[in-house]
């Protein structure tokens, strides 16, 4: 005992490392992983989403353009300011980023639908064609109808520069 220490204490200050309770414990990580795995294969198929399709709705972002709003802190999200999606709950700040929000895939999952289009087949398309046709019908349009429509809108050009005038004639008086 010349050295100055006690026989029993341990004075290496090393971290000493039982190797068999570390194989244990990676054997049951290792067990874990696997019963992880086939309860994922229990899971079931995976969820069918329908393929993404229109919107039937207008997307209202100019109603409130230009109008100022009180934010308050303890206000609900439906009455934050900005955009309130409700079928996510959530609020965004302006519209251009809920535009990429309604039309992103968290949104779209949220709504059941994959990211995924449906493929149209040949008849889909002729038939798409053949509405799009009758709504913009050239057999109804006549060179009168072209006649009235620009008369109509030099009348309402004329009216909006005489406005001008008077206007201009108010404010030198």
């Amino acid at each position: 005992m010349s050295g100055g220490n006690p026989a029993g204490v341990d004075n290496t200050f090393r971290r000493k490392f039982d190797k068999e309770e570390y194989l244990e414990r990676a054997r049951q990580r290792e067990r874990d992983e696997k019963d992880e795995a086939r309860r994922g294969k229990d899971r079931g198929p995976p969820v069918q989403r329908q393929p993404l399709k229109h919107r039937d709705y207008e997307v209202d972002l100019e109603s409130r353009l230009g109008k100022t709003q009180v934010v308050t802190p303890i206000a609900p999200l439906s009455q934050q300011a900005g955009y309130y999606c409700s079928v996510c709950e959530c609020v965004v700040k302006d519209s251009a980023n809920y535009l990429d929000h309604i039309n992103g895939k968290k949104h779209q999952r949220a709504l059941g639908m994959s990211m995924r289009v449906e493929r149209a087949s040949l008849e889909q398309v002729q038939k798409r064609f053949e509405a799009l046709k009758k709504r913009k019908d050239p057999a109804s349009f006549s060179e009168q109808d072209l006649d009235e429509r620009i008369w109509k809108q030099q009348q309402e050009e004329e009216e909006k520069k005489r406005q001008r005038r008077e206007k201009k004639k108010e404010k030198k008086v």
